[in-house]
């Protein structure tokens, strides 16, 4: 399947304060159907010498249209105003970053009628798989399958995405041939695949661009009742997630991972996610601001300076955890004595919290992510599951208030039961998901601060909506 060269459909206008998720389709054949028929209305064409007899066609057929561009193709397209061109979308890869963050703001002022979107195109199939592929310095080695179920799951990628443009709902794509382990396509792909893509998206809020494989567009453009049959389910999904939020909602967190370097394949904070441990991305430079004291663990990959140093300590003495990876510098909170928790780890006492020096990489970042979540503790943990092995959940609130809304997403092939702890006190509960629109009444129990419920069945994603109460045991969420 051709990933370039194509054409790109998106098919539900974003409104970044309320809407959930946008969703662009990849589409790769020569003929379109009218945008009234295929029930879209923005096409994204990917640039090159001959695109503009496709975009004079698809703007006759009644679409929007914008241009995928290489950083070096985004002034050539945008000079094309005759074209009629809605927007641009910028493909970037990981090393571009920093130019491209130089280049933005002056492509925005030069065509300030032109939207200008930044694309990540390294995101992975979303997927269920036996074994997973690790870096270790330099070379990737692939574990054996072990009873806890490995995850494909783009959230990591979103929250680095949404720290490296802040000014842009977060946008990715991906290949179907990552998919197998043999680095084999799958033939045809079912409508749970597209609708499970569609459906992470959604529950991250963040815009997706989809690949179709060729039988599906083949289908669509000639009528074939199976393929307008799967196509239906993908639209069931991506209605789901544009229909208008509540409100304007932002992901609750409570643990912050400070990095030097925006890497979106960084497999602890994969883990991390995979672990539905709620996490922020921050730079060195977040530290100074107020925002890191609302954070109950700080995990920290990069070298502080002095500031950040004093920062760290002062966020442990009001009684934070603050794991410093690869810790080989000296630090104020060293003039206490140590605590030897193994060869490559000791621990630090500072008032309230503690700080803890790994002088070693991750090199296990699931038993890393584990341990994160027990530092975290009980009554820090704004949510649990069980039976879970193959779910994601996020959750989200108003800004600063408890939890609000949580997102579900089941990356198995089978439906299951699913049991859910929120910390607070919720007086209504209520399920919807793509195929029974909301809303599904769901039994809670409150005690000590958390409320329980379980989800009768969750197949491929699902929404529930919380109700706080404001009894004496109402216990807000923090990030």
């Amino acid at each position: 399947m051709s990933v370039r060269n194509s054409i790109l459909v998106w098919f539900f206008a974003f409104v970044a304060t309320s809407a959930w998720s946008n969703v662009f389709v990849h589409w790769t054949g020569s003929a379109l159907p009218p945008a009234t028929e295929l029930g879209v209305k923005d096409l994204v064409l990917s640039w090159n010498n001959g695109v503009l007899p496709q975009v004079k066609a698809a703007r006759s057929q009644g679409y929007r249209v914008y241009a995928e561009v290489s950083l070096e193709q985004a002034t050539a397209a945008a000079k094309t105003r005759a074209s009629g061109l809605a927007g641009i979308i910028l493909t970037v890869p990981h090393s571009e970053e920093a130019e491209v963050e130089k280049s933005i703001p002056n492509l925005r002022s030069a065509y300030p009628n032109l939207s200008f979107l930044v694309l990540n195109p390294d995101g992975r199939p979303p997927q269920m798989r036996g074994s997973l592929v690790i870096k270790r310095g330099s070379v990737l080695e692939v574990s054996s399958p072990t009873a806890q179920p490995w995850i494909d799951t783009n959230l990591s990628l979103v929250k680095i995405e949404r720290r490296s443009h802040q000014g842009q709902v977060p946008l990715y794509t991906f290949s179907w041939a990552r998919m197998s382990n043999s680095g084999q396509q799958q033939t045809a792909l079912t409508a749970e695949n597209y609708s499970l893509a569609v459906a992470e998206a959604g529950a991250f809020h963040a815009d997706l661009i989809l690949e179709l494989d060729n039988l599906l567009q083949k289908g669509l453009t000639e009528h074939d009742p199976q393929a307008r049959q799967l196509w239906n389910q993908v639209l069931l999904y991506a209605n789901f997630y544009s229909h208008p939020s509540e409100s304007a909602l932002e992901a609750s967190t409570n643990v912050a991972v400070v990095v030097d370097d925006l890497d979106t394949s960084d497999e602890v904070m994969n883990l991390l996610a995979r672990h539905n441990i709620p996490f922020k991305v921050l730079r060195p430079a977040d530290l100074g601001s107020t925002e890191v004291e609302g954070f109950d663990v700080v995990v920290v990959f990069a070298n502080p300076d002095r500031a950040a140093g004093k920062r760290l300590r002062d966020l442990a003495t009001q009684g934070k955890t603050v794991v410093l990876v690869e810790a080989h510098g000296s630090y104020p909170w060293q003039n206490g004595p140590p605590v030897r928790i193994n060869e490559h780890a000791v621990s630090y006492g500072i008032g309230k919290g503690k700080v803890l020096e790994l002088s070693e990489p991750v090199t296990d970042p699931e038993t890393f992510a584990q341990d994160i979540r027990r530092l975290l503790g009980t009554q820090n943990a704004l949510m649990s599951l069980w039976n879970a092995l193959t779910t994601v959940a996020v959750p989200y609130r108003e800004h600063g208030g408890p939890v609000k809304v949580l997102e579900f997403l089941n990356y198995a092939d089978e439906p299951l039961r699913l049991q859910v702890q929120v910390k607070g006190s919720f007086v209504s509960v209520r399920y919807e998901t793509p195929e029974h629109p909301c809303c599904e009444s769901l039994v809670p129990v409150k005690h000590n601060g958390f409320t329980e419920f379980v989800i009768p069945e969750l197949r491929i994603a699902g929404r529930v909506h919380l109700e706080v109460s404001h009894g004496p045991d109402s216990q807000p969420s923090r990030e």
